[in-house]
């Protein structure tokens, strides 16, 4: 059983940091850290994604709590199936570039709170957490989830503060696409299908 757990973490974690590198939210907080004070835009952000992961959390506990176990497997395809509209949904549209903010410590963090907030609200990763929890549970994907979204944060604000405004995203926007689509399709395969993933049954926690 903890084994279970430690696979969970690490899974959580390395999915929900590896996803996030290269979502929009990272790019706007790597633009919102060239603008200066990379410091106050990573605890900005830090704040704004552990809030995003609890209300994620939850949402997942109380779908697991609503359908029962029997039906998890639906709410597996249909993140599943978000993931794939929305890698869609990011392909026709084209990478975005986000606003100039006003450099200031104050206003850096504010920025980066609302901003990520808002981009997470629906966004890949909490549909990712949502899915997760049906798997491990909210303790695990709170814990791990959290953790990794602070980590990107952190990773994004430095990289701005270095970087400035000469990050060009179109190459990780094709990326993070193809990743999406394929997170996408596995995970509505392993919704209806479980046991094609075998491997992750066993791993995961009764």
């Amino acid at each position: 059983m903890a084994a279970a757990y430690l696979t969970g973490l690490l899974v959580v974690f390395a999915v929900v940091g590896g996803v996030e590198l290269f979502d929009r939210t990272s790019f706007s907080v790597i633009a919102l850290a060239s603008r200066g004070h990379p410091v106050p835009t990573w605890a900005g952000a830090a704040t704004a994604f552990v809030a995003s992961t609890a209300i994620a959390v939850s949402v997942g506990a109380a779908l697991v709590a609503l359908l029962g176990p029997s039906r998890v497997g639906l709410v597996r395809a249909g993140a599943g199936a978000c993931l794939v509209g929305y890698a869609l949904y990011l392909w026709y549209r084209g990478p975005e570039s986000p606003e100039d903010v006003p450099a200031n410590p104050r206003t850096a963090y504010l920025a980066a709170l609302a901003t990520v907030f808002l981009l997470e609200l629906g966004d890949t990763t909490m549909i990712i957490e949502v899915l997760f929890v049906t798997t491990w549970g909210w303790l695990v994907v709170l814990v791990a989830g959290a953790a990794a979204l602070i980590a990107v944060a952190a990773w994004a604000s430095w990289l701005g503060g270095k970087l400035g405004a000469r990050v060009e995203p179109a190459m990780l926007h094709r990326i993070v696409v193809g990743i999406l689509l394929t997170v996408g399709v596995v995970t509505i395969v392993y919704g209806l299908a479980p046991g094609a993933f075998a491997a992750l049954s066993v791993l995961a926690p009764a």
